[in-house]
């Protein structure tokens, strides 16, 4: 049985951002769709802007499959997920595991179309990818602090310093370029 698809669809029914209290929840698939608009405007930009030649499409069909493997693990929380170099490496053994696993379940024909997507295996673009994930989670923090959720104002501190950390110029640009509309309410950005 070909149950691939089937297993990918209930990416919606993850939730992040577990240990947090959200005023709004928010699951793996909306954060996947987020993190693949991300991918794409910062290749566009390290291309149009900084001269790279760099595959947009390809990064972003990356960053749609990026936490595809928490459909079988859950969502680990960063905190716990990093903690230190053991439960680090552990997970990432668990979510090489939960990759195979799903590719498994593709038609074998097409196996080898979707593992160097899922796995990312692309070293190049995977850097643009983890820069609109974190990119993604700024995005909720901010959203979350703009409600009144003081919860999310350390992640927002840390997810900032690891953007700043990242030494992406792409990521650089759009820090300073398009992250600002997203402190903007609906009136102000029209």
């Amino acid at each position: 049985m070909n149950s691939f698809f089937a297993m990918i669809s209930r990416m919606k029914y993850i939730d992040r951002w577990g240990l947090m209290n959200n005023t709004k929840t928010e699951n793996i698939s909306e954060h996947s769709l987020e993190a693949a608009i991300l991918a794409h405007a910062l290749v566009n930009i390290a291309n149009v802007r900084l001269h790279e030649d760099l595959d947009a499409d390809k990064a972003a069909v990356i960053a749609m499959f990026h936490d595809a493997g928490e459909i079988i693990t859950g969502d680990m929380p960063t905190p716990i997920k990093y903690y230190n170099p053991e439960i680090k490496n552990a997970y990432k053994a668990i979510e090489k595991v939960a990759e195979d696993r799903l590719i498994a379940m593709l038609p074998e024909d097409l196996r080898e179309i979707y593992r160097p997507v899922i796995s990312n295996e692309d070293k190049v673009l995977e850097k643009y990818v983890k820069a609109a994930d974190k990119l993604s989670a700024l995005i909720k923090c901010v959203e979350e602090v703009r409600m009144g959720n003081n919860e999310f104002l350390k992640a927002k501190e840390a997810t900032e310093q690891a953007i700043a950390d990242m030494n992406l110029p792409a990521l650089d640009i759009f820090m300073k370029e398009c992250m600002p509309a997203y402190y903007l309410t609906l009136d102000e950005l029209g």
